[in-house]
């Protein structure tokens, strides 16, 4: 642990003396390194508000060619960075006119600072054209994919989980586990860093966080030694809604739906001068029924029988989520930010099991049926102080620092009651009766600095280092009434489990541009510490290693603004807490889940060639991707004493290769179509206990959706979804689809919308699958939720419906260098 502080301590001097050594007023580029750019604010003409999203064209003065671009951030302003030369300069935002500059850089005059720019409406195009348009489904940088996810109808009045399942390559399992491309080894991030709303297990605390507070997703198929290495498949991360226009401004929502669905929240931004506070609240109830089926026949040398296993489920949630903060601007070069977040929720979970057991005639001879109640309990604390120092030679020139401290903790009380089911009896009197407790906590301390320095025209190094302690606690019983009515422990399943994290990371990267060649590389080294301790058995497992997470990333620009991307990155998925945790739930004693404590970190080396092509009225991304995993981490069924246990194992390797396609297309003004294919290819290799777990897979997911405005008043969305059938280690799960609809309009003389939305609209959504070993046949079914139906009241509070992009059309000329 020692060498850990004292990494940490040295690496935050390093770059406090980078910081110092390149105070403002000691540039750091040489004479040689001049950088051209041109910068600006667009605002509204008619009350000064900014722009965002206003269309900036870099053109030539001989044909009025487009030579390169960019858009408008939340303030408005824009930074143009371009070689030496002679430009138009094109201001364009749709249903304004708009205004052109002549514009010279030099050596002498290397910048241009176009100052504020005022729009002001085209009479002409406001009576043609009825403005409630959507930022872009999807925009593409260097190594990630950015998904506006609010225009999506299907998204309102949902949770995380929801809305993340809308995305391309991204699918989320029946019980809440996410995967990319295929694969769970993601790692899921709430504004660039882990986050306590995501749960412990970074996958349940998703249905708690409400889709009213999310802003966007990124997806990172191939991240940068920048990010953490952890999530072979990737990453994605969560952005969180916070304005800082000037003044009070904000939305409020509320929502009904069946099955029960309900809801209300807020997001609201104060901006005066100096400083920027934000707060945002959400809450929900829901409850939602499910349930299932699973057949299954025992096949031993001496004998064979089935047992049929039915679930009958509902879940019900009630959750409060607060977040908080505040931007100080101490001046132009320095912020900090402060925020806090508090979630609490409450559940409780019902499920009611039928066992039916036949003899190998499949005549039914005993049945049994088991009640579980079992009620939950959460709270996660977090707080966040992030300083942002710019220096004035550059405002790429950044040194960015974060400190985070969260707090987790869940609570499962359940009863059991359990006893036989007499042939054709209407009742039963229960002749065992148990009771289970889970009780967890999680405490996390993350130190992260991150430093660039822009090198001549184009380069830039980039340095940090990420520090994260990590303990989780878990307490595990589960107790039996016996014949004396007394309550003792079921040695077997009743462990104290202790989980602790030391992680401690550097990087570096290079990146550059040499004509139409873009070039990132980087290098990321982590140190983890991970110790694992059962109080019961005294069983202890330290896992210590270093490692060295190479990434590079290479863009070709074509014509047009179309480029082709390369990229690798080397990654690592460490075992989840509830991976490592031998028991952690006793609903179904016949089906159990285990975990191993003795489990190794799986690797992958990536690689990625993309192209994106741009069109006026769409783009689509194509890319080809191939993935080799070695200590592969899966789960595999066995059966002992007619129970089965799925536990999860390292395997040798797994290949996997694909071709995943992402469009969007825009016909005319009224209709907006956008989808994703993604084909591939794994094969597996792996043995357990001398059974072959090698396996082969080809299979494809796809989704479609078609948004139209009918009569310039509503708005209609409709999503179809389709996953194909696909080998596993032990069996197949099976294809399934489902289609989401939703209408939206604009009330309160266009200052709230009210939208109605239908997910699963043909109640499709169900879980198949088939396991195949030598001692079991099993198949089963099971559906989460059935359809919902919600309907939603969004108000806006000095805020208008996000605009489109706007093209080039008519428009005046302005001074730059000179008028027209």
């Amino acid at each position: 642990m020692n060498r850990f502080l004292l990494t940490s301590l040295l690496t935050f001097l390093t770059l406090s003396l980078m910081a110092q050594q390149t105070a403002p007023g000691a540039s750091a580029s040489t004479p040689s390194e001049v950088k051209y750019r041109i910068t600006g604010t667009i605002v509204d003409g008619a009350n000064n508000e900014p722009l965002e999203y206003s269309t900036i064209s870099l053109m030539s003065p001989g044909d009025s060619a487009i030579i390169s671009g960019t858009i408008t951030g939340a303030d408005g302003k824009f930074n143009l960075e371009t070689k030496a030369g002679s430009y138009i300069v094109g201001v364009q935002f749709i249903s304004y006119k708009s205004k052109y500059f002549n514009v010279q850089l030099t050596r002498e005059n290397p910048s241009k600072d176009l100052g504020t720019i005022s729009l002001s409406p085209d009479a002409e195009t406001l009576e043609e054209v009825v403005v409630e348009g959507q930022r872009s489904t999807m925009t593409m940088e260097l190594d990630k994919r950015i998904f506006n996810v609010g225009q999506d109808l299907s998204n309102i009045s949902g949770n995380a989980s929801d809305i993340l399942d809308n995305i391309p390559s991204v699918a989320v399992d029946i019980e809440g586990n996410v995967s990319l491309r295929g694969s769970q080894n993601v790692r899921i991030l709430v504004n660039g860093k882990p986050s306590g709303m995501v749960g412990i297990d970074g996958t349940n605390g998703l249905r708690n966080l409400q889709s009213n507070m999310i802003e966007r997703v990124e997806v990172i198929t191939n991240p940068s030694a920048r990010y953490e290495a952890q999530g072979n498949a990737g990453i994605i991360n969560i952005i969180l809604k916070k304005d800082e226009k000037q003044g009070i401004n904000g939305t409020f929502n509320a929502n009904v739906g069946w099955p029960h669905n309900h809801g209300a929240g807020f997001n609201l931004n104060f901006r005066k001068s100096w400083l920027n506070l934000f707060a945002s609240y959400g809450l929900s109830y829901r409850k939602n029924p499910g349930g299932g089926f699973t057949n299954q026949e025992f096949i031993y040398p001496d004998s064979t029988f089935f047992r049929d296993v039915t679930n009958d489920r509902s879940r019900e949630e009630l959750s409060n989520t607060f977040r908080f903060g505040s931007d100080i601007y101490l001046n132009d070069l320095n912020i900090i930010t402060m925020s806090g977040l508090y979630q609490v929720g409450s559940g409780t979970n019902t499920t009611d099991i039928l066992y039916e057991n036949f003899d190998s005639d499949r005549t039914l001879i005993s049945q049994s049926l088991r009640f579980d109640d079992e009620k939950e309990d959460e709270e996660d604390i977090e707080f966040n102080v992030n300083y942002t120092r710019t220096f004035k030679d550059d405002e790429d020139h950044k040194l960015s620092t974060i400190i985070q401290y969260r707090e987790s903790s869940e609570t499962e009380d359940a009863e059991q009651e359990q006893g036989p089911l007499p042939l054709n009896a209407e009742s039963f009197q229960p002749d065992l009766n148990q009771r289970s407790l889970n009780d967890e906590f999680e405490s996390t301390l993350l130190l992260q600095a991150d430093y660039v320095h822009p090198l001549g025209e184009n380069g830039k190094f980039e340095a940090g280092y990420r520090g994260s302690i990590r303990d989780i606690t878990n307490a595990y019983m589960v107790e039996e009434l016996n014949d004396e009515g007394e309550w003792v422990n079921l040695a077997g399943f009743t462990n104290d489990f202790a989980y602790d994290e030391n992680i401690q990371a550097v990087y570096g990267i290079y990146g550059n541009k040499w004509g139409k060649i873009s070039f990132q590389g980087g290098l990321r080294v982590e140190l983890t510490d991970i110790r694992t301790y059962l109080e019961q058995t005294g069983e202890e497992n330290n896992k210590n290693y270093t490692n060295y997470f190479p990434s590079a990333h290479f863009t070709y620009e074509l014509a047009n603004e179309n480029n082709v991307q390369l990229s690798y990155s080397r990654r690592i998925d460490r075992p989840g807490f509830r991976s490592l945790n031998p028991f952690s739930s006793f609903t179904d004693p016949l089906n159990i889940r285990v975990g191993n404590p003795d489990l190794d970190p799986e690797y992958s080396d990536s690689y990625e060639l993309g192209y994106l092509k741009n069109w006026p009225t769409g783009n689509l991304y194509t890319s080809v991707y191939y993935r080799h995993s070695t200590g592969v981490n899966d789960r595999v069924r066995y059966t002992q004493n007619d129970t089965t246990y799925t536990i999860p194992l390292n395997l040798a390797s797994r290949d996997a290769v694909g071709i995943e396609f992402t469009f969007q297309k825009d016909i005319g003004d009224w209709w907006r179509i956008n989808g994703s294919a993604n084909f591939y290819h794994e094969r597996q290799e792996g043995e357990y206990e001398g059974e072959d777990l090698s396996n082969e897979t080809l299979t494809m997911g796809t989704r479609v959706t078609s948004l139209m405005t009918i009569w310039d008043v509503l708005e209609s969305q409709i999503s179809f979804r389709y996953r194909a059938p696909q080998n596993d280690t032990q069996g197949r799960r099976k294809a399934f689809y489902t289609i989401d609809l939703g209408f939206s309009k604009d009330v309160f003389q266009g200052k709230g919308t009210l939208i109605l939305n239908v997910r699963d609209l043909l109640n499709s959504r169900k879980w198949r699958s088939e396991t195949i070993t030598e001692e079991l046949r099993q198949y089963g079914e099971f559906q989460w939720r059935s359809r919902v139906v919600t309907l939603t009241l969004n108000y806006r509070l000095n805020q208008k419906k996000r605009p489109d992009r706007g093209g080039r059309g008519d428009g005046d000329y302005e001074g730059g260098d000179g008028d027209f």
